[in-house]
């Protein structure tokens, strides 16, 4: 597919839509991505795998990432997508290709910027922390995502998002003894012993913590559950996957110090985690995106719920928001949809931040 950049954005999001980029299966979007920033003179096309970084190199002595993923959860029976009555219908409309195409738009249009810019577009996302494509990019190469600020295009409904909450996942074992199922008092049922920690995760009330005059929800979750051997045999082990979403004020070790004292008796092992991020609002790059924001009714910032990658880069010294279309809410959903006035505004706001 060619990508047509000279498109209104809502448009070219459509278009990005409907070229599936499941993650893991991003190459397609990749190279129509490649192939329309490579014909842009002003910018410069470097690629790792599947992952497409674009860069000014006109010295002006500050640099400004603008990053959004390329990837998606599984198509749902909501491709192709659709353009009907001002809303963007269709897997990856909100998360997150209605960003990508007020980046593609805002990188056609910005060839004087205040600042040298860095556009990335990268893969893998949606699923474990590890296969990132932003991460090994960065640990391939840091000089090309090096940068003074970044603005990451998670959707926030146009809305100025600081920070995020950070994540760390686990898998809680309980432990037993095998045995017949009609003779159970011979052996000791491992997923009964789960019962106190699915207790705890019921009784769990998430915090609402407040950091740096904006607020972060905390939430504890069960997100699976595996045991048994057979239907006649009392299972000896059994685990629990449990998902937590930390609030800024706290380090991934502090994180996992709370789960394990929470399922103290259990056997507790790490399966994924990720640093939250401070809201960080307060350089001279972070007022001056909040002030266009608010000026094109985005209104205050707040803080962001999920975990977005601006944890990343400020872990390697490159201060981040969050600033995309889209109601994060129906993220993943199968009726995904992104009104296209956000779509159109945050290019917008983009193109005035980087050459107003």
């Amino acid at each position: 597919m060619i990508l047509d950049l000279g498109r209104p954005p809502a448009e070219l999001a459509l278009q990005l839509v409907d070229l599936p980029s499941v993650s893991g299966q991003e190459k397609a979007l990749a190279d129509a991505v490649e192939a329309a920033l490579a014909a842009l003179p002003h910018l410069t096309c470097l690629r790792d795998g599947d992952t497409v970084v674009a860069r000014t190199e006109l010295g002006r002595g500050r640099r400004v990432i603008v990053a959004g993923h390329l990837d998606t959860v599984p198509v749902a029976a909501n491709l192709p997508g659709r353009l009907a009555d001002g809303v963007l219908w269709g897997r990856g409309s909100v998360d997150m290709k209605g960003g990508l195409a007020a980046m593609l738009t805002a990188a056609a249009r910005a060839k004087t910027p205040r600042s040298d810019v860095t556009w990335v577009f990268y893969d893998n996302e949606e699923v474990e922390a590890a296969k990132s494509g932003l991460g090994r990019v960065m640990r391939r190469h840091p000089e090309w995502v090096a940068g003074d600020f970044a603005i990451l295009c998670e959707p926030t409904e146009g809305r100025l998002e600081g920070g995020c909450n950070g994540t760390v996942r686990v898998v809680v074992t309980a432990r037993g003894k095998a045995a017949h199922a009609a003779r159970p008092w011979t052996g000791a049922n491992a997923i009964h012993r789960l019962a106190p920690a699915l207790d705890a995760l019921v009784r769990f009330e998430p915090a609402k913590i407040r950091v740096d005059g904006l607020d972060y929800r905390e939430a504890l979750n069960a997100v699976g559950v595996e045991g048994g051997l057979a239907p006649n045999v009392i299972p000896d082990r059994a685990s629990l996957t449990v998902n937590y979403r930390f609030a800024p004020d706290k380090s991934e070790s502090e994180a996992l110090r709370i789960l394990k004292a929470l399922f103290s008796g259990y056997e507790v092992e790490v399966a994924d985690s990720a640093p939250a991020a401070r809201p960080g609002l307060t350089s001279p790059d972070a007022e001056r995106l909040a002030e266009l924001v608010a000026a094109s009714g985005g209104g205050e910032p707040r803080g962001k719920q999920g975990w977005t990658d601006v944890a990343r880069l400020a872990a390697a010294g490159v201060p981040g928001v969050n600033l995309g279309p889209g109601d994060p809410s129906l993220a993943h959903q199968d009726d995904e949809a992104c009104p296209a006035e956000q779509i159109d505004r945050v290019a917008g706001i983009l193109l005035d931040y980087l050459e107003g």
